[in-house]
């Protein structure tokens, strides 16, 4: 069979390596996989032509903090009671679709407390059957009784339906042999990484943020059981304390660490260990925008606001930092789940060199997902996942909440603005 040959023209172009936009770049790409990229290049046979030469292009982006399980985040907490899990796994394939339109090639599924068959969703995206952003997924949540991650704290005043709805939780339990098991089972059925919850979040109604929610005993057997699976792990963590026990487990990552302080930071740059911070969903603490967290729930509005020195301390800590960061969204409330282009409101505003966010959001985030072999930067050899964007990524803050161009794989896909959401 003949190859395919297609050619972008570029306006200007970021390639996920240099930090720059090019000038007068063109990509010609082979089937699904970027053949050169340069000046110049010659036009074959039959070769399709695509002038974007209004557009900056980029690597597709990828969005490393993805819950997609949910279609409407107003209904978020319905969830633990009502929805099934055929409705969940319709809510996950719906996500990444519109992630993908929205210009972002990938979303890492960052696990969640009941099945949403996302396992299935990502095989038939990747099987060609659905059009949507590749997926890397941790199914389950690993969490303890009452932690963040035991969503039947929702229905705590009613400990029978509560125990009950426990039960249904694989990732919820206790003790070091539930999750040596755990683990096994992640791995078994194709988890990518296993996401653990050790601490207390914003969300939930009986925990808070600088709770430590896993006992030495059951991390350990966590990290040991990984270890020999040869699978990453990351960790749902905020306040300084756990973050310096995960680092010294050796753990490859943390979510959020909203809360860092300045000892912590050097942890993370001695040992390299990456960090997606997920600035949006506290946005509006740092902004000190009482519109928005009062869309919150009532324990997330009281945290926000009880935390949120703390907040804008550790946003700034993050900032100055070379830690190696990763753009997550988070977006279970306020938002809809697939506006991936958020995130970069909040970054910007924080005064964060854009091209660091892009890095961020492409590079980085490859080699997070641990797939730096096939997408992340625009190189021969790389798929051809590819996205444009009319407004100007250096000083727009709503840049990537506009798509106009997105490929993934060589194949050209609708682009959608989620500028008036």
């Amino acid at each position: 069979m003949d190859n395919k040959y297609t050619k972008i023209i570029c306006g200007k172009l970021y390639d996920g390596i240099k930090n720059e936009l090019q000038e007068n770049m063109e990509i010609l790409i082979r089937d699904k996989f970027i053949d050169s990229v340069g000046i110049g290049l010659p036009c074959l046979e039959n070769c399709n032509i695509i002038n974007l030469s209004h557009l900056t292009i980029t690597p597709g982006l990828i969005d490393a903090h993805v819950h997609p399980q949910f279609f409407n985040w107003r209904e978020i907490y319905a969830d633990t009671v009502f929805n099934s899990d055929g409705y969940r796994t319709l809510a996950t394939y719906h996500t990444a679709e519109k992630s993908l339109y929205g210009g972002f090639t990938t979303i890492r599924s960052i696990g969640w407390f009941r099945e949403s068959y996302e396992l299935d969703v990502k095989r038939a995206i990747n099987e060609g059957y659905l059009p949507g952003a590749r997926m890397v997924v941790a199914p389950h949540l690993l969490a303890t009784t009452g932690s963040h991650g035991d969503m039947s704290q929702f229905v705590r005043n009613n400990p029978l339906i509560s125990d009950f709805l426990e039960k249904t939780y694989l990732g919820t339990g206790n003790g070091k042999d539930f999750f040596r098991a755990a683990v096994r089972r992640e791995k078994k059925i194709g988890a990518d990484f296993i996401k653990i919850m050790a601490t207390g979040g914003f969300a939930t109604p009986n925990d808070d943020p600088d709770d430590i929610q896993m006992s030495d005993e059951e991390l350990k057997a966590i990290f040991d059981t990984a270890k020999e699976l040869k699978i990453s792990v990351t960790a749902h963590a905020y306040g300084p304390e756990l973050m310096q026990k995960l680092i010294k487990f050796g753990i490859t990552g943390i979510e959020h660490g909203s809360l860092m302080d300045k000892e912590t930071i050097k942890m993370f740059e001695q040992t390299g260990t990456y960090l997606v911070p997920t600035f949006c969903p506290y946005q509006d603490a740092i902004e000190n925008n009482e519109e928005s967290m009062s869309k919150k729930s009532p324990e997330f509005n009281r945290k926000l606001h009880l935390y949120q020195e703390r907040l804008i301390k550790g946003r700034e800590n993050i900032i100055n930092s070379n830690i190696k960061l990763g753009y997550g969204t988070d977006l279970v409330a306020v938002n809809n789940n697939y506006e991936n282009g958020r995130e970069f409101v909040a970054w910007m505003r924080s005064g964060i060199d854009p091209f660091k966010i892009l890095q961020a959001a492409t590079k980085n985030n490859a080699e997070i997902c641990e797939i730096d072999h096939i997408t992340g930067t625009i190189q021969p050899g790389k798929y051809a996942d590819i996205s444009g964007w009319g407004r100007n990524i250096l000083r727009d803050e709503n840049a990537l909440r506009d798509c106009s161009f997105v490929m993934k794989e060589g194949q050209v896909y609708k682009a959608e603005s989620y500028i008036n959401l």
